[in-house]
């Protein structure tokens, strides 16, 4: 589930290992890339991390950031 922290879009995703992980993060960067918008986020091991804010709109949240939010769900 997204929760809104410190003017951004977040959500921790955990995988099976670093191999799955590392795939879904392939994914989202195809989508991102195809949507002009792209995620501030961390990988360690198995575990991604993911905030999203427009930055060209003073690095808050938008429709923009609601959209990707929803692609990156239907990744799943």
């Amino acid at each position: 589930m997204w929760e809104e922290k410190k003017n951004q879009l977040y959500r921790s995703f955990e995988f099976k290992n670093f191999r799955e992980a590392f795939a879904f993060m392939t994914k989202v960067a195809l989508v991102a890339e195809k949507m002009d918008h792209h995620p501030n986020w961390t990988n360690v091991y198995n575990k991604v991390e993911i905030y999203l804010c427009t930055h060209d709109a003073g690095d808050v949240i938008t429709e923009k950031d609601h959209k990707l939010a929803k692609a990156i769900d239907g990744l799943l």
